[in-house]
């Protein structure tokens, strides 16, 4: 399996980072998940059909499972990494379809929008776990 510096730094950043915000999402205010759920609505219909604390726990749990794995040195940067570009895909999706997030080019975030935007360094660090190649021994 091998030990990567740059993979085990990736993880330990995007891991904890998600890790982080599914905690804090465990005692989401019912305002604010109704809120989240709204933009979610927009990228997963089925999620409108929960109420706003089902939404909120299904979503804290939902982080909470996705940072470990990332974080976890036994799963494999490969599995890590689609786990990831799972969640990350959902969010950089979210922005997109958000109103008011982009300039008229529909990428630029807006000043509203940078904040989510800074998700698709979630989605880089993705591929990068997905792509990465191990260097092979030199014949000799």
């Amino acid at each position: 399996m091998g030990f990567s510096i740059s993979n085990a730094a990736l993880r330990l950043v995007s891991g904890a980072f998600i890790l982080n915000s599914g905690i804090g999402k465990l005692k989401l205010a019912p305002e604010h998940a109704a809120g989240l759920q709204s933009a979610a609505e927009r990228v997963i219909p089925l999620v409108s059909s929960w109420t706003p604390a089902e939404f909120g726990s299904r979503l804290a749990y939902s982080e909470i499972a996705v940072g470990a794995v990332v974080l976890a040195p036994f799963v494999p940067s490969r599995l890590a990494g689609l786990a990831l570009g799972a969640f990350s895909g959902g969010l950089v999706a979210t922005y997109l379809k958000s109103p008011g997030m982009t300039e008229d080019d529909g990428i630029r975030p807006t000043s509203a929008g940078t904040a989510m935007a800074k998700d698709f360094w979630l989605a880089g660090i993705a591929v990068a776990l997905l792509f990465h190649r191990k260097k092979r021994p030199m014949a000799g």
